[in-house]
């Protein structure tokens, strides 16, 4: 199956962003992808801040990019566009770092004042990176999304059903197999 690079562009280690890429994730390697989850915000802050494009960790991330067949790009919403972590580290990749992907946009934010970020801010970005495709994106209200004592991520019934559904249109896109929504529950 596609190797799919899972990118979250959150600043905060408590992230629901990258909780619920990291749900998606589960998703996607159980129709048989190989995932490989990018957290931006582990990378060394002095390659971001300095534009530093021959950093060893910056030239690691775009090889992870080189090496995917599709790429999930999780970002939460501000201001109703996507994180700054997540568009210093898109200026630091080569401008064609998407070409021939498939990639799935996915954002969380406070308010549905911000559904419209997706395609107004987010999607013209990654299209000016040269992906073959960019399927449907997804955008999922905070309080939808909730962290349970046990670390268990839990998403709310409606967004529940509507990101699997982007997330298996962005499967079988990448050649996967889709899984039956009844089955994520």
């Amino acid at each position: 199956m596609a190797t799919i690079l899972s990118v979250s562009g959150s600043p905060s280690a408590t992230s629901r962003t990258a909780r619920l890429l990291r749900h998606l994730d589960d998703r996607l390697t159980s129709q048989g992808h190989d995932v490989i989850p990018l957290d931006v915000r582990t990378l060394p802050a002095e390659a971001l801040l300095h534009a530093d494009f021959g950093h060893p960790a910056i030239v690691e991330a775009a090889a992870l990019f080189e090496r995917a067949d599709g790429v999930v790009i999780g970002t939460p919403v501000y201001k109703a566009a996507y994180s700054g972590l997540l568009k210093s580290f898109l200026d630091l990749l080569p401008q064609y770092a998407l070409t021939g992907k498939t990639v799935l946009p996915l954002a969380t934010g406070g308010s549905t004042a911000h559904v419209l970020s997706i395609d107004y801010a987010l999607r013209p970005v990654l299209n000016s990176m040269g992906p073959a495709h960019i399927t449907p994106g997804w955008f999922t209200l905070d309080k939808d999304i909730t962290v349970g004592d046990d670390g268990r991520l839990t998403v709310a019934p409606g967004s529940a059903e509507a990101l699997a559904q982007v997330t298996d249109q962005f499967s079988v896109a990448l050649g996967g197999r889709a899984t039956l929504l009844a089955a994520t529950g």
